[in-house]
């Protein structure tokens, strides 16, 4: 598939278009939880409420449904966390709650709707575009990190670095432990232990 065959046709511009926008989102959300990747567009148009040729004006094809909810899914939670860095620097907390408030958040971000966070991280197409919006927000976050780091007086000679390093580290492990826990240790277990690993490591 073309790189951009994986991208919506266009964007909505007029309020009504970004509410026919907004409803196959949100039913692709719904049908795409309750039944995977399997979940037809004709099903999805249905659900929403909308022609099967509406979808396709915004969505060649389920690829690109699934870029949109991705896209979604990272502008809110990149506000989400903005909120708690807000927290951290009104608040200017030690280093293990600053630790903890960064573990918390990312934590009820992927128990939000696990079915779908874990369809969204296996099947959206690593195109070319998608990779370079996942780092941005990862060098927006960094930065913001490398600030906290800063402030404890924990971010060595390179902040920045360390920061990517803990902002990187924390998806992966966070991700691991709340959507694929091993056999025999908990989800909450597993976070105790990540939060553990990064506060010797900083500390």
């Amino acid at each position: 598939m073309p790189p951009n065959a994986a991208n919506p046709r266009k964007k909505p511009r007029q309020r009504r278009s970004q509410a026919t926008w907004d409803a196959i989102l949100d039913a692709a959300t719904q049908l795409f939880g309750q039944e995977g990747y399997g979940a037809t567009t004709n099903r999805i148009a249905e659900r929403a409420g909308v022609s099967i040729g509406s979808l396709y004006q915004y969505f060649p094809n389920k690829d690109a449904l699934l870029m949109a909810l991705a896209e979604r899914h990272l502008a809110e939670a990149f506000e989400v966390l903005q909120e708690t860095f807000a927290g951290l620097l009104r608040d200017a907390p030690d280093l293990p709650e600053t630790l903890t408030r960064l573990i918390d958040t990312s934590v009820a971000l992927h128990q939000r709707d696990p079915a779908m966070h874990r369809l969204l991280f296996d099947q959206t197409p690593r195109t070319p575009d998608a990779v370079v919006r996942f780092r941005q927000l990862e060098d927006l976050l960094a930065a913001a990190v490398a600030q906290q780091l800063t402030r404890l007086g924990v971010g060595g000679p390179h902040p920045q670095a360390r920061a990517l390093l803990l902002v990187q580290g924390l998806e992966a492990q966070i991700h691991g432990a709340v959507l694929a826990p091993p056999a025999g240790i908990s989800s909450e277990a597993l976070v105790a232990e990540v939060r553990t690993l990064w506060l010797k490591a900083l500390a």
